[in-house]
């Protein structure tokens, strides 16, 4: 029963520094994009960003095997040890990834480590998809309907920060010019442009981590 209590604690954890860093990481942004800010103050404010940004980077591949684990210990998820063993598995590779990632920078390895890392995601979105949807039609490996929908949200969220990353591509074009050749009306715009069209993926995952901790709790389903 204490080992059930930590992961639960640990699953709670995982869902606060998701959100709550999720959260750091808009506000910063704002002055980021304020051209009416020094260089050195925007700079400042996208460390800030970065920082904050690390929890949910650390969180996502934490928070879904927490959560299974969860859910198999409770009878709520029938899933034998060896696919779970598996899930943790590819889980703690990923985070191991992104570990690397964040403490690894300009190493001649990252930019292979990071197409590596998106091609992984999407292994993982379409596998957790196939999962969920095929669990919410059978209803074999689910006690419930609210569980699957738990793991194709998650899905989604995964699929959410790819988005993101693919959004923010001018975000760091342009970013790259400020710091090197000052602002410019042309780099303002990018950078505003480029955060305003990755803000509906932002929403979609406090959204759906809301969602999730909705009927992990049984509010909803």
């Amino acid at each position: 029963m204490e080992l059930l209590l930590i992961i639960k604690l640990l699953h709670v954890i995982c869902f606060v520094y998701w959100l709550g860093g999720d959260l750091g990481t808009f506000y910063a942004s704002k002055f980021v994009a304020k051209p009416e800010l020094s260089v050195e103050a925007r700079s400042t404010a996208l460390t800030i960003m970065m920082g904050c940004d690390q929890a949910p980077r650390f969180s996502m591949p934490l928070i879904f095997p927490l959560g299974l684990e969860l859910a198999v210990h409770m009878g709520f998820v029938d899933l034998g040890p060896t696919w779970l063993g598996i899930m943790w598995l590819v889980c703690f590779i990923w985070l191991a990834i992104v570990i690397t990632l964040h403490f690894a920078h300009g190493k001649s390895f990252i930019p292979r480590l990071t197409t590596f890392d998106f091609y992984l995601r999407i292994a993982v979105i379409i596998a957790l998809l196939g999962f969920g949807i095929y669990a919410l039609q059978s209803e074999v490996f689910v006690a419930d309907s609210w569980a699957a929908y738990k793991i194709i949200i998650f899905a989604l969220l995964v699929g959410c920060g790819l988005f993101i990353r693919v959004g923010l591509k001018p975000f760091i074009v342009a970013w790259g010019q400020l710091m090197t050749d000052g602002p410019s009306d042309a780099v303002n715009d990018a950078i505003t442009k480029s955060l305003k069209n990755v803000k509906p993926f932002v929403y979609a995952i406090w959204v759906g981590l809301l969602t999730n901790a909705a009927l992990g709790l049984h509010l909803i389903g």
